[in-house]
């Protein structure tokens, strides 16, 4: 018991894969979540009363308030996700709190859903299996169901980081033509053929495919608006597995209505989950409930790189993955 007092504890805020807690409960002292609830900024905040770091997940939003309000034996959050938009990491520095996040693992993943996304909008894939299961599919005719095909199209990419690599990689594999943008231009053997457009504007006319990959920041918020919707070619097929905020939905649905936009598939949200209706009622969307990293051997690695990351925190060593 002596021995187990004197581990660090630990705050984690949602109920994590099995093997990852284990390891928790081996090498720390963690108060865990074992229902999953959501913490409230105040309950998160009495939570960690004593704790020398929280496990934190996207859900959890680290506003400056909430980090000046953090108890100060909190010098530590290891974040269970890639993206970081939910830590004010400028109020970070300033109370002098270490953050980390855990990128890599979930690239493959990721851009798994992202080709998901790409099929099912395509393929109509959400249509032809509500028919199936409401017993609405009556028979079989040379206009029925007719959807995209994704052989052989340009595959527009924004954001060529570690997942939008593999998303090109596997848009290789049906052949498709690859397009995209990023903050730089990629050396050649990183491209592998790729066309690169230095603007958001000159790559959508290029693109029958267009993903986004970019990561939430100020720049991007409502990239994907109305005047840049125009600028795709029409009949386009969007898909979104970066982050909600990337689009502005009023400027998307009205396209998708319009049939400017042929079709949407989308694994991330503006408020989600509680996201914008007009997704709901429309026959050329394919939703998910943003499960890009959902698979069994991601969540396990997420969840190790954060503890390799809090490991070397108190161990007195540069965590690797310090975005703070």
């Amino acid at each position: 018991m002596t021995e187990k007092r004197s581990l660090p504890r630990v705050l984690v805020t949602r109920k994590l894969p099995a093997a990852v807690e284990e390891r928790l409960g081996r090498d720390y002292a963690p108060i865990l979540n074992p229902d999953d609830c959501l913490y409230s900024a105040d309950d998160m905040i009495r939570a960690a009363a004593g704790c020398a770091a929280v496990v934190a997940c996207h859900t959890e939003k680290f506003t400056a308030d909430v980090l000046a309000r953090l108890p100060d034996s909190v010098k530590l959050i290891a974040n269970f996700s890639v993206g970081v938009d939910h830590v004010d990491l400028s109020a970070a520095r300033e109370r002098g709190i270490t953050v980390t996040n855990t990128p890599d693992v979930l690239s493959d993943a990721t851009a798994e859903i992202a080709m998901l996304l790409i099929l099912g909008a395509a393929r109509r894939a959400a249509e032809g299996e509500a028919l199936v299961r409401t017993r609405k599919w009556r028979d079989w005719s040379p206009t029925f169901m007719v959807g995209t095909q994704v052989t052989g199209k340009r595959l527009g990419i924004i954001g060529m980081g570690r997942i939008g690599l593999v998303v090109a990689e596997r848009g290789r594999g049906f052949d498709m033509e690859i397009h995209y943008h990023n903050r730089h231009r990629l050396d050649a053997e990183g491209e592998k053929g790729a066309l690169y457009h230095d603007s958001v504007e000159g790559l959508l006319p290029n693109c029958d495919f267009l993903s986004i990959n970019c990561p939430n920041t100020p720049e991007t918020v409502g990239l994907l608006n109305a005047g840049l919707i125009e600028l795709l070619p029409p009949q386009a097929i969007v898909v979104n597995t970066a982050r909600g905020t990337v689009i502005d939905d009023e400027a998307l649905i009205g396209a998708l209505k319009s049939g400017r936009i042929r079709a949407a598939g989308l694994d991330v949200f503006n408020n989600e989950p509680d996201i914008h209706p007009g997704y709901r009622g429309l026959a050329n969307t394919f939703l998910l409930p943003h499960i890009g990293s959902a698979t069994i051997e991601t969540r396990d690695a997420m969840g190790f790189r954060a503890l390799d990351n809090m490991d070397a925190f108190f161990e007195g060593r540069e965590p690797g993955d310090r975005v703070a």
